[in-house]
């Protein structure tokens, strides 16, 4: 284990600024690790808070690789990096989590759809498409989700086929065609492993999602499913992270179907929105079990505290510019509530500006506190 990782010497690069660096930051300060932080905005949230930022390429070769060469780990927020620079390092005997080849893996939702049919892990049908007349030739009438295989990010990159009509809205770019899931609810495991392959689960979540914004808008801890459904969507999350041998942290989305199943749709290695709960929620948070995991230290307790509901905050439709949080007085007088703002200047329609995590004794008072808040809490220019 490292034991000097709160050495001023013992530096860890993060590929990204964004809103999970600042928060990721925000833990590594009760164990003095010393994160830095490179991002292509000179505005992302991370230069607001930490001394050791810099603005950068993460597409880069020689950026990514000069950034890290220093570094005793190198870690990401966002999977939409250069692999190539990363490979290049940890040949140099940089650690570099989770492994270079896993993000490539992961980066490319055809090879991630690949690797759960050749190692058992229940995911939806699919088929590879080439290009848009290729969809044209295989398309069967049914309701399909085509994805693109590479650059999709927060809801980007996937268009729904339900008829002929829809085919219009096709990508014509090498993407899959995964069947339409008759699902009964999205669920969330974050899950991580250390070098000496210690795993921890955090308890399921389940997710409502905005159709409009195409985005999570409200996270309940625990789910409301049955117990013997956690119990196998923990163990296929185990599952996955043991397979790909990853270290770090995993989010690993879910579809429960209307008839029970458990199919994987799609992983994240890095922490994920569906963990944000975990800051107050749970007694560890995601951010700080990435970092244990990475720095092969004891994975912490994930256990819940107290039911949670994580309520996103998103830029609202009309509104683009300098932003103002209307109702943040309001909102933070009412129990149980935390507010997280990112520190994003500027606010444009369905970005992602902040979440609310509220906790109370039971998760039905949590919920009607928390969509109160959301009624509440608008962001907004003036």
């Amino acid at each position: 284990m490292s034991q000097d990782f709160y050495s001023q010497d013992y530096k860890i690069g993060v590929l990204g600024g964004g809103q999970l660096g600042r928060m990721l930051f925000q833990a590594s300060l009760d164990l003095d690790i010393h994160l830095y932080f490179i991002d292509p905005s000179p505005e992302a949230p991370c230069s607001r808070v930490s001394s050791h930022f810099m603005v950068g390429d993460l597409q880069d070769f020689d950026q990514v690789y000069q950034f890290g060469k220093d570094k005793k780990i190198v870690t990401i927020e966002i999977e939409h990096v250069n692999v190539e620079a990363l490979k290049k390092l940890e040949s140099e005997g940089v650690k570099v989590f989770p492994q270079p080849d896993l993000i490539a893996l992961i980066q490319d939702k055809g090879l991630q759809k690949q690797f759960y049919a050749e190692n058992g892990i229940p995911t939806a049908p699919f088929k590879f498409l080439k290009n848009k007349e290729d969809l044209l030739e295989q398309y069967d009438g049914k309701s399909w989700v085509q994805k693109l295989r590479k650059g999709g990010y927060d809801g980007q990159g996937v268009t729904v086929l339900r008829s002929e009509k829809d085919l219009k809205n096709a990508f014509d770019a090498s993407s899959i065609l995964e069947e339409m899931v008759d699902f009964e609810t999205e669920i969330s495991v974050i899950v991580a492993q250390n070098e000496q392959g210690e795993i921890k689960s955090f308890p399921v979540v389940d997710m409502e999602f905005s159709e409009e914004a195409n985005l999570v808008e409200f996270l309940f801890s625990p789910a409301e499913i049955d117990s013997s459904i956690q119990k196998r969507a923990e163990e296929i999350a185990t599952s996955v992270i043991k397979k790909l041998g990853l270290v770090g942290i995993l989010a690993v989305e879910m579809f429960v179907t209307k008839s029970g199943d458990i199919l994987v749709n799609e992983v994240a290695p890095r922490p994920h929105n569906s963990g944000h709960q975990t800051i107050e929620g749970n007694k560890i948070s995601q951010y700080e079990q990435h970092l244990r995991a990475i720095l092969n230290l004891p994975l912490g307790d994930t256990s819940i505290i107290k039911p949670s509901v994580m309520v996103n905050l998103l830029g609202e439709k009309g509104h683009q510019g300098k932003v103002f949080y209307e109702g943040l007085d309001e909102t933070l007088k009412m129990p149980g509530v935390n507010v997280h703002i990112y520190g994003k200047e500027e606010t444009k329609p369905y970005r992602k500006m902040g979440h609310i995590t509220v906790l109370a004794n039971k998760l039905e008072e949590a919920k009607k506190i928390a969509r109160s808040s959301k009624e509440l809490l608008k962001v907004k220019t003036k």
